[in-house]
Order: C-alpha cells, then sequence, then structure tokens
C-alpha cells in the first residue's frame, strides 16, 4: 500500500543524487543498539520463541547434511538424483583452485588485446552513460516521494515523472530508501540541516514514536539524518517490559505531520498519544506539547491531522478522533484556542491557500465540511455552524488536497476507491469523478509545479496520476489558468 505522497518542488534536489558513505563501526554499534534491527512484529527475545521456532535449527542441520550428500558419489536408484551426483563429482568443485594456470576460458587463446577498444568483447562504454543519464535528474522532471509498505518491507520510494504536465510521460522509481517502521505520513521540507541555504529532506511518521528526517539526495542511506523523540531504553524484568522515551518524544504511533514554510526548521505533528507536539528540526527537539483534545467521554482517540495557515504561520489547526478541530496560536500557548465539533472522527484537515479564513475537514464517515475561523469563539458552549457540508464518499475521506492555482477548487480521496473535484465557489458541487485504480485512496496531492497533474496513492500500492484537465468540465472551467501554470519558454 501507499499510505502517503509528497512531491519535491523543482529547484531543491540535486541534478546527481550522492551514494552514501558505507556506515562506521560505532554507526552500525548505534544501529543494533537502537533496537531498528529487532523483529517489530512478536517478540524480541529468545524466550518468546516456539518450540517450532527452536525446530528450525534441527531442519537446517538436516538440510545442510543432505546438501553436502550430494557431492558425494552414492548412486541412489534415483537416474535424476544419480545425474546430479556424477556432474558434481565432475566438476570437482573441491579441487577447483588446484586447476593449471595456463587452463583456457571458453576454448579461446586471444585472451589479451592491445587496447580494450580492440577487444569484441568491451563495448565502449554506451551501457555506463546510459545508466548516469537515467540517475540524472533534470530541471523538468517531477519528482513524487512515496511512503509504501509491502511483504512487511517499509520503504520510501522516489519517483521521476519526466513531464508533469503529461501524466502519459515516462514515469519510473529513481532511487529508494528503507525504513525500519510501517509509514503512515510524510511532509517534504528544505529546513537546511546540513548547512547551505536548502535542502531537500522528507519527515516520516509511522506506527513508531520516533519521526525520521531522511535526505532525498542521498542513495543507499541507512540511516536518518535526524530522529525526533524515539524510544531511549527498553528494560525487560521478568514478564514486565519498560520503555524510556527520548525528552519531549510521542509515546505512540506518528499520525500527522506539518511543515511550516515560513518557519523553516520548524515541524507540528499529531499522534495516537492524544498530543500535538511542535518540533526544532535543526535541534531535534520538541519546543511545544499541546494537549488540547482533551474528551473524556471518548477514550480511545488519537489526534490525525495537523496543517499550518498558509498566511498566519504561527496558527496551527489539528483534527482528531473525539470529534473536534482546535486553532491554536503558538505566540499564545496557553490560550485555550478555538474549537469547532464534527459528527465523527477526523480524518485530514486543510486550510485553503487562496484565503486565510477558511478550512475543510474530511471525516470518517464520508462527510466534508468547510468552516470559516471568523466565526470562531473562545466560548466552550459556543457551537459555530459549518459554511458548508458535503456528503462527499460512501465511505472515509482518507485525502483532501486544495488546488493552489485555481481559487476554490478541491480534491477528495475516499475509501470508497474514488476520487472526486469540487467547486467551493457559491453553492459547493461535484464536477468530476475518477477511479484511479489506486484500490482504496489513502493519499492524494497536487503537483506544486504542474497543478493540474494530482499524484494519488491507496492500498493496490501503485503511484496513479491524474491529468485533470482531461476531464471536459474541468477543461472548461479551468482551462484559462492552464497557461499560468506554463513556465516561460527559454531565452535564446
Amino acid at each position: 500500500m501507499i499510505a502517503a505522497i509528497s512531491w519535491v518542488p523543482k529547484g531543491f534536489a540535486n541534478s546527481v543524487p550522492t551514494a552514501a558513505d558505507p556506515p562506521s563501526k560505532e554507526e552500525i554499534e548505534e544501529i543494533v543498539k537502537s533496537g531498528v534491527l529487532d523483529t517489530r512484529e512478536g517478540g524480541d527475545d529468545d524466550e518468546d520463541m516456539s518450540d517450532d521456532e527452536f525446530g528450525q535449527d534441527d531442519d537446517l542441520s538436516n538440510a545442510l547434511s543432505a546438501a553436502n550428500a550430494l557431492g558425494k558419489a552414492i548412486k541412489t536408484g534415483n537416474p535424476e538424483a544419480d545425474s546430479l551426483t556424477d556432474a558434481l563429482k565432475e566438476l570437482d568443485m573441491d579441487n577447483y583452485d588446484d586447476e593449471d594456470d595456463g587452463a583456457e576460458l571458453f576454448g579461446s587463446s586471444n585472451l589479451y588485446y592491445a587496447s580494450n577498444k580492440m577487444d569484441p568483447y568491451l563495448k565502449d562504454g554506451d551501457e555506463d552513460s546510459e545508466e548516469e543519464e537515467d540517475m540524472t535528474i533534470k530541471p523538468e522532471d517531477g519528482i513524487i516521494v512515496c511512503a509504501r509498505n509491502e511483504d512487511d518491507v517499509s520503504h520510501l520510494e522516489v519517483w521521476i515523472l519526466e513531464d508533469p504536465s503529461d501524466v502519459n510521460s515516462n514515469m519510473y522509481v529513481h532511487h529508494d530508501v528503507v525504513i525500519p517502521a510501517f509509514p503512515l505520513c510524510t511532509a517534504w521540507l528544505d529546513c537546511p540541516i546540513k548547512g547551505g541555504e536548502k535542502g531537500n529532506f522528507i519527515a516520516v511518521g509511522s506506527m513508531e514514536p520516533a519521526i525520521e528526517i531522511w535526505d532525498l539526495d542521498i542513495m543507499d542511506e541507512v540511516q536518518p539524518s535526524a530522529t525526533l523523540g524515539g524510544v531511549a531504553e527498553k528494560k525487560k524484568k521478568g514478564t514486565k517490559k519498560s520503555i524510556k522515551y527520548k525528552d519531549g518524544s510521542h509515546t505512540d504511533s506518528v499520525l500527522g505531520l506539518a511543515w511550516n514554510k515560513e518557519y523553516r526548521n520548524i515541524l507540528a505533528s499529531a499522534s495516537a498519544d492524544k498530543l500535538v507536539k511542535i518540533w526544532d528540526v535543526a535541534t531535534e527537539t520538541c519546543n511545544l506539547t499541546l494537549d488540547h483534545h482533551t474528551d473524556k467521554a471518548r477514550l480511545n482517540y488519537c489526534v490525525q491531522a495537523v496543517a499550518w495557515n498558509h498566511f498566519a504561520p504561527q496558527v496551527l489547526l489539528s483534527g482528531s478522533f473525539d470529534h473536534t478541530v482546535v486553532m491554536k496560536d503558538g505566540r499564545q500557548p496557553e490560550h485555550s484556542g478555538f474549537k469547532w465539533s464534527v459528527a465523527a472522527d477526523v480524518e485530514s484537515v486543510a486550510w485553503d491557500p487562496h484565503t486565510e479564513y477558511s478550512f475543510v475537514v474530511s471525516l470518517e464517515n464520508g462527510m466534508v465540511s468547510g468552516f470559516d475561523i471568523r466565526n470562531a469563539s473562545s466560548d466552550p458552549s459556543s457551537q459555530p455552524k459549518p459554511r458548508f457540508t458535503l456528503h462527499a464518499h460512501d465511505k472515509a475521506v482518507c485525502a483532501i488536497a486544495y488546488n493552489s492555482l485555481v481559487p476554490n477548487l478541491l480534491a477528495t480521496g475516499s475509501m470508497d476507491k474514488m476520487v472526486k473535484l469540487w467547486d467551493l465557489s457559491s453553492e459547493p458541487s461535484c464536477i468530476a469523478s475518477n477511479n484511479p485504480k489506486a484500490g482504496a485512496v489513502f493519499s492524494i496531492s497536487f503537483s506544486v509545479d504542474c497543478p493540474f497533474t494530482l499524484a494519488v496513492g491507496g492500498s493496490k500500492g501503485k503511484l496513479q496520476m491524474w491529468d485533470i484537465l482531461s476531464d471536459a468540465e474541468v477543461s472548461r472551467r479551468y482551462g484559462k489558468y492552464a497557461a499560468r501554470s506554463k513556465p516561460p519558454p527559454p531565452s535564446s
């Protein structure tokens, strides 16, 4: 499945990512100590192993003995087994290194040539050139990062879409990064945590309490560039286990992330531990912990989503399974904030990028509601009404995304496998719908540089693209915006 999608804006990725340096002995010891390599499902101690698992050692010994017996010239009466034994004996692999130095390979005596150009078996480097070209990220390429899980292996895939304005153009995985835990959310950020003026990093929230920051410009990396929170120490005494967390850490899964574009070192997180945290990525410390989702009537809830206001970067929105959305100002953490009640568990929240007053929230019951913060009140007894409510889908609406170019254009993705486009001006209405063959839809995202290209990820684990201008109604309404999204032609 694909749990999360993030676009990388053009101009931030290195044209040729660098290969990671092999980990030092100290780094390897740190990885082992951190428990990253431990089995995450079931017990990770020897005493928790079943008798069947211990029995696998005996099975392995028997298998090795059988394999060793193949090299002995014992006739079994089975023609196939006997022919295999004869073949192994004829090869005489035990004495392979003792062969005469003068043995000819492939029956040829012309083993050496004056130069590589004269050797008919060597090519002129075309393959190396092609491989280098494939690894080069061109300025016009679109880059999408997918957080995937397949066969119990979790990883980040860095996809290249050679022409983001044409969803039928060549698309391929440039490189991937294996991560230690099941990913749930991502947020791209350009905080220059390694120095310089910019960076190209992805923050990953997972089933673990730690938030990992990975450098997308490094291939084959084995450790994140930064880690926010996480487990400091695990102890087991008899049947009791104790976990000590790092200072400021979440203590449960991280479900939502939001990077602050104005204060580039700031990242917000939402967690199943019912808390919202504000992190300084550069120092890897938690600056602020908010516990404003505290509905005692719903004990088994979590904070699902967070989003920064595009116009007031200190203002943070959070949505929870306690059926509330809360707006807090980071400059006034002691203030209780402003709260809106909704009819079901919150799946996602999003601020309108075209106005500072509006936001939308998607719910587990298939509804999408829009609110105007100018109607908010800090009075707990006040219940401000939504500006609109849509029965958007038949199942949970897991993902919502505003279009950054076209005002009032909203995309929604649902567990019902559909992606829909909505015109929220005046009377909100659905103007297009599409089944992208992604399965249950978990994540959608408009391209930053080509706003009519929508990336979709879901339960089938295959990244899908939708050129929304291919829909006649969308083209009729918003085709005039298309020219604005195209870059100017290069000067001669």
